[in-house]
């Protein structure tokens, strides 16, 4: 039997996103687009060619399948309507002949995480945040080495640490860092993820739900399920790297436009093995995939179909074996993109050296002038 997928994307940005497939309709006004997306069937968007393991060379055939929601819309409407919608989008992946289901961007995130969905279906269904967890790990520590940041005594945050994501995230860094600082909305649930995160070896653990305490980090990994983006230049200190794995981002545009000595990356980017074609510009360099889709297919070139990550909870087993999984497939981590576009070695030098010069310039500052007592 063949080895088949499909991956559910949604508009993000209506009209960016929808013009990518109906030019047309993506002229309307931003608000028509999200009020109409509640009447749109699913849509089929394209044929997945040309993935190929390398550990067995067995080639994968999926398909792009789109639930017309927009993340404010989701948001808003009855749960029961979304999980509709979403069950639709998943009845036509079927009818392709797709015989694992992944969840992309916020349809992986309403209401139980994919389990009321996958109950609703007759494949498998998985969010793709286990192997979204390992990716952004590996992005943040892949930074931080270029960027000259030692992340055993640097502070590392992690903004939106009482989610699934967020948590196991929080784990797999906590013994590689000595100071972590841990950012959500609910104190208790980020006491307990703190509590796991010093047993894992991080000595000094803080929590907050104030934004401005990221001034004291130096690597931040932020995936929270905001709508709106909510950092901002301001919450920055000066070489911060941080890696944004959350759909719709995290971080403003601003951060890119005001702060230059800062490096913003897109977590979860994948480069996909074999010569593949994705038949549609969903906004990344070829070959390149997010995460969560990478996870539906190397689920399936492994033959592993199941309901491998659904829900709130993502334990660090899962995490672990996706990773082992898909880098026996041939998936590695891609080259580093901000703001949707790539980010070249060159860039990356740039924003280090205005970091270091800034540096320097603050240093210079704060010696006494020549000739001044000290007492």
């Amino acid at each position: 039997m063949e080895d088949t997928f499909a991956f559910i994307i949604h508009p993000i940005d209506p009209k960016r996103d929808v013009s990518r497939k109906y030019p047309t309709l993506g002229k309307l006004p931003r608000w028509l687009i999200d009020f109409l997306s509640v009447f749109f069937p699913p849509v089929y968007i394209s044929e997945i060619t040309g993935i190929r393991s390398e550990a067995n060379g067995r080639f994968l055939r999926g398909w792009f399948v789109a639930c017309p929601l927009t993340p404010a819309r989701m948001m808003s409407l009855p749960p029961s309507i979304v999980y509709k919608k979403i069950v639709q989008t998943g009845r036509l992946a079927e009818k392709l002949g797709a015989r694992i289901l992944g969840l992309g961007a916020f349809t992986s995130v309403v209401g139980d995480g994919g389990i009321t969905i996958a109950k609703q279906l007759n494949i498998p269904v998985t969010t793709g945040d286990s192997y979204t967890v390992a990716t952004a790990v590996q992005a943040i520590e892949k930074a931080a080495e270029i960027m000259d940041i030692p992340i055993q005594t640097a502070t590392v945050a992690v903004v939106g640490a009482t989610g699934a994501i967020g948590a196991v995230c929080a784990q797999l860094l906590a013994p590689k860092t000595n100071n972590m600082l841990l950012i959500g909305r609910r104190q208790d649930k980020l006491q307990e993820v703190a509590n796991r995160v010093n047993q894992l070896g991080c000595s000094h653990v803080s929590i907050t739900d104030d934004l401005s305490r990221l001034t004291q980090a130096h690597l931040i990994i932020t995936v929270t399920s905001a709508i709106e983006q909510i950092i901002q230049p301001q919450h920055l200190q000066r070489g911060a790297v941080i890696c944004d794995v959350a759909r719709p981002r995290d971080v403003s545009r601003q951060v890119a436009q005001e702060r230059p000595d800062v490096l913003v990356i897109e977590g979860g980017m994948v480069e996909v093995p074999g010569n593949v074609d994705f038949h549609f510009d969903f906004g990344l360099p070829p070959r390149m995939a997010y995460a969560c889709m990478a996870e539906t297919m190397a689920l399936a070139l492994d033959q592993r179909y199941e309901s491998f990550t659904l829900g709130k909870d993502i334990t660090l087993s899962q995490v672990q074996t996706i990773d082992k999984i898909a880098a026996t497939h041939g998936f590695k981590l891609g080259g580093f993109r901000s703001f949707e576009r790539a980010i070249t070695e060159e860039e990356i030098n740039t924003i280090k050296q205005i970091s270091q010069q800034a540096a320097k310039i603050l240093v210079t500052k704060s010696q006494p002038k020549s000739g001044s007592v000290s007492l």
